[in-house]
């Protein structure tokens, strides 16, 4: 069996806490110690092995993947990078076009709590697909609108045939769909690759003949903008829907992330940097550690990180999205970094900043240096404050421990690199007229950036 891994996403429905750059996938959220595409990397695992997992995801998030695979040992030719979006269908056709073996696929972005029942059902599940594409569909525990729904039809050995598939409804009829039967579409999918591409031959040809060509950027230019619900299981005969009786959420909003979470006797989640009086059933997640506290409030959102704050209320979070297009309108680049930023060594955070200057705390992490590069307007003053640093400016080396510091002029040639076995922990303070990320010039990368 092989394992498809989707982790493409743009970070709206979650802004602040996600952005473009760093989608909800690679969050860790409150009371998990990973995120929740690892904890999707783990599900694979217990079906495959990590040479047979393949993550579909694009450049934009490429390094995030390589960061979060490093302790996998998923092989880097296994990470595949889709010019741009194309929705699931290109996605899971682009992994698979070159098997010919039984394929999991899932999102890398869901939350699921009962996994042993969930790998046992897609265990028992293989025996269907020599005849089935299979989906897998979650027994609802309340009318959701922002869940599409599948009925089932006629009982098989395993589930049931899929008699149709409805788009996400409104409250009156997601309460008719639980009524009849109905399932919540989880986007989880058990088929044979040859089944699989046989159907997409027939029921969505534009995605078959646009991967004939060789180039994945023709490919994904001749490619529809379509997913494989649309495209295929709605179309063909050949589908069965097997139940899952798991607690499953595919976290698309603040709404559905307070579902999730443990609540104090009036509602509110629990969070030890929260104070709540005379306050029921809200909700506040913060990313710092300030303190906040909610007085004669009742069903509100608050999230809070260092750059954004937003206040809805619940039930409305859902209109995230349209603040996120608008801030997009307006060029804000909030929507695209927290101030935390990763990159392929590490990560750097924004800790202040004016009109000629900046402030950094950058972390490498072990065995990882940046790229030998050079800026125009900007000089740079480091201090080491936790690990060892190997500097090299102008092709000199020389280390430099913590408390001490190392100027780099605008202009020098200059790499830092973390030669240990922990963390590099270093203050940048950057001086100059200009400050943005494009005034590098690279001469040698580890990552061919």
């Amino acid at each position: 069996m092989k394992s498809v891994i989707l982790a493409g996403g743009s970070g709206t429905r979650l802004f602040p806490l996600s952005r473009e750059y760093f989608p909800k996938q690679f969050i860790k959220l409150r009371g998990f110690d990973k995120s929740l595409f690892q904890m999707t990397l783990d599900r694979a695992l217990n079906l495959t092995k990590p040479k047979d997992i393949l993550i579909v995801t694009n450049e934009r998030h490429k390094f995030l993947v390589m960061n979060e695979v490093e302790n996998y040992n998923i092989p880097e030719n296994n990470i595949l990078l889709e010019p741009e979006g194309k929705n699931t269908l290109p996605a899971i056709y682009y992994a698979v076009k070159d098997l010919n073996d039984i394929v999991a696929v899932f999102p890398s972005d869901h939350l699921i709590l009962e996994e042993d029942e969930l790998i046992e059902t897609i265990k028992e599940g293989q025996k269907l697909t020599k005849n089935y594409l299979i989906t897998f569909g979650v027994k609802p525990n309340k009318p959701h609108t922002g869940y599409g729904y599948i009925k089932p039809g006629e009982k098989l050995e395993i589930g049931y045939k899929a008699d149709e598939f409805k788009e996400k409804p409104n409250l009156d009829l997601a309460i008719e769909y639980i009524k009849n039967g109905y399932l919540w579409n989880s986007g989880m999918f058990l088929f044979d690759s040859e089944l699989f591409k046989e159907e997409v031959k027939k029921y969505c040809p534009e995605v078959y003949e646009a991967f004939k060509l060789n180039d994945i950027k023709d490919i994904y230019e001749l490619a529809p903008n379509i997913s494989i619900d649309y495209g295929v299981l709605e179309k063909s005969n050949k589908v069965a829907v097997i139940p899952l009786n798991i607690t499953w959420s595919d976290l698309g909003s603040f709404d559905a992330l307070y579902d999730i979470f443990d609540k104090d006797e009036n509602g509110n989640i629990l969070n030890e940097d929260v104070k709540y009086i005379n306050s029921k059933n809200n909700f506040v997640y913060s990313s710092s550690k300030k303190l906040i506290t909610l007085l004669d409030i009742n069903d509100l959102i608050v999230v809070d990180t260092k750059d954004s704050l937003v206040i809805c209320k619940r039930g409305s979070s859902e209109k995230i999205k349209d603040l996120v297009k608008t801030l997009k309108k307006e060029n804000d680049e909030r929507i695209l970094y927290h101030k935390k930023v990763f990159r392929p060594w590490g990560y750097y955070e924004v800790l202040e900043e004016g009109m000629f200057y900046k402030v950094k705390k950058i972390t490498v992490y072990p065995k990882k240096r940046l790229s030998l590069q050079m800026h125009y307007h900007r000089s740079e003053h480091w201090i080491v404050v936790k690990g060892m640093a190997k500097v090299v400016i102008e092709g000199k080396e020389f280390f430099v421990r913590p408390g001490e510091s190392v100027f780099v002029k605008s202009g020098e040639k200059h790499r830092l690199e973390n030669p240990g076995k922990i963390p590099l922990e270093v203050i940048e303070i950057q001086v100059g007229e200009y400050l943005e990320e494009d005034d590098i010039v690279r001469f040698d990368d580890d990552w061919r950036r």
